[in-house]
């Protein structure tokens, strides 16, 4: 109780940037919750299983890919907290040229290679020629995703959070909107179906990065996007690449596993894949205050390097993984007391419920002991405290620094 009085304040400020990030990560989330959830009600568990799959690719690729904005937030929020501008803005640019380049190849790869893509799961006719049609369509949405996590990287590094937001919020109204339209065939629109679904994920997705992309050329809160900051320089890209490499490392190997598990499902019934893709959507709920406790504890942490102040860096660390460990038990109680309910959200099969009850129970179990890596995170950085005391900070402590929330 003494350590949270005397960081009182710290604690108000980590809160103040994380819950407008946690909202944000929830309605990100919340974009394929909602596929989920319309595609499963409104065509059937064959679709379920197949938008299951190509998302689970599109995914893996983004989340490995995005890795490069884990350091674009803190170089930025380093040079945030140093006042030094137009080094903030060089980043930015070339973190979005980056982002840009992925996206373009990983959008043509998928398209390209969505049949080969499709065909590593063991499935059903029917849900690899619906799985196939998806991928097609949802393909181009990586292109935006990357836009978009570029330029929502940049506003977190100086603290901003909110209007990450509330631009998720409005793409998540709009792909709702357009779920219906597009999968029913409401109106004067054609039924879709799982292409609709695709479509109005795309569609939307496209809005919100046009939205970013709209403010950050106005310019605020110090960002400003400048065509001459676009071009590639070594002094920019080799710390963006040392910063984020082993994020992007760890997110390869997280996601492998989750990969190859696909692939395991997939030798099941399609019941078995149905109840797989609703317990991985449930799940990725319980990552994203963790995630936004990270953001929090990134800008933060990166801005107190800034202004030469090490002790606050390291409190910030130690706070943010005790939120994280504070939400890990609540989330990891829902699943356990709460498991009909939560998956009678998403299908009111009686089947799929049986399948996924147990695997619930044990992921509700599993969630607190999440927590216990990024302490020993911590730690290490504790004992190089002298690092800190004398400016000679290595990478990887920053990145333990940074990174203490993500699971």
């Amino acid at each position: 109780m003494k350590y949270i009085r005397e960081n009182k304040l710290l604690i108000l400020s980590i809160l103040s940037i994380s819950i407008p990030a946690i909202i944000e990560m929830g309605l990100n989330t919340l974009v394929g919750i909602f596929d989920t959830i319309m595609v499963s009600r409104l065509i059937g568990e064959g679709a379920l299983s197949a938008t299951g799959f190509a998302n689970q690719i599109i995914f893996t690729l983004l989340f490995i890919f995005a890795s490069f904005n884990t350091g674009a937030t803190v170089m930025i929020s380093r040079s945030y907290g140093e006042k030094n501008y137009p080094r903030l803005n060089r980043v930015l640019g070339q973190n979005l040229t980056v982002n840009i380049i992925i996206g373009i190849v990983t959008t043509i790869l998928c398209l390209l290679l969505s049949k080969q893509l499709i065909g590593i799961f063991d499935t059903s006719k029917e849900v690899y020629d619906m799985g196939v049609s998806y991928l097609n369509y949802v393909s181009f949405s990586e292109f935006f995703m990357f836009i978009s996590f570029a330029l929502a990287a940049s506003m977190r590094g100086v603290g901003d959070t909110k209007t990450p937001m509330l631009i998720t919020g409005l793409v998540n109204i709009l792909n709702i909107i357009g779920n219906y339209v597009l999968i029913t065939g409401f109106s004067i629109f054609p039924e879709m179906g799982v292409k609709g679904a695709a479509l109005s994920t795309t569609i939307s997705r496209a809005i919100g990065a046009l939205i970013y992309i709209v403010i950050i050329i106005k310019g605020s809160t110090h960002l400003k996007l400048l065509l001459k900051n676009l071009k590639p320089t070594k002094d920019i890209l080799a710390p963006l690449w040392r910063f984020s490499s082993t994020a992007g490392l760890e997110q390869f190997l997280f996601h492998s596993a989750f990969f190859a598990m696909g692939i395991i499902i997939s030798l099941l019934d399609t019941t078995s894949e149905a109840s797989f893709r609703i317990l991985i959507t449930i799940e990725s709920t319980s990552f994203m205050p963790a995630i936004g406790f990270s953001i929090a504890c990134a800008a933060l942490v990166g801005k107190s390097l800034g202004e030469k102040d090490y002790e606050k860096s390291l409190h910030t660390g130690y706070i943010s993984i005790g939120l994280g460990l504070v939400w890990a038990v609540f989330i990891g109680l829902l699943f356990v007391l709460f498991p009909q309910f939560i998956i009678g959200i998403f299908s009111n099969e009686h089947d799929i419920a049986k399948t996924t009850i147990i695997p619930l129970y044990l992921a509700g179990l599993n969630q607190p002991f999440l927590s216990f890596s990024n302490y020993r995170c911590l730690e290490r950085c504790r004992r190089h405290k002298e690092y800190y005391a004398y400016h000679r900070l290595t990478p990887m402590d920053t990145i333990c620094a940074i990174n203490l929330c993500l699971n």
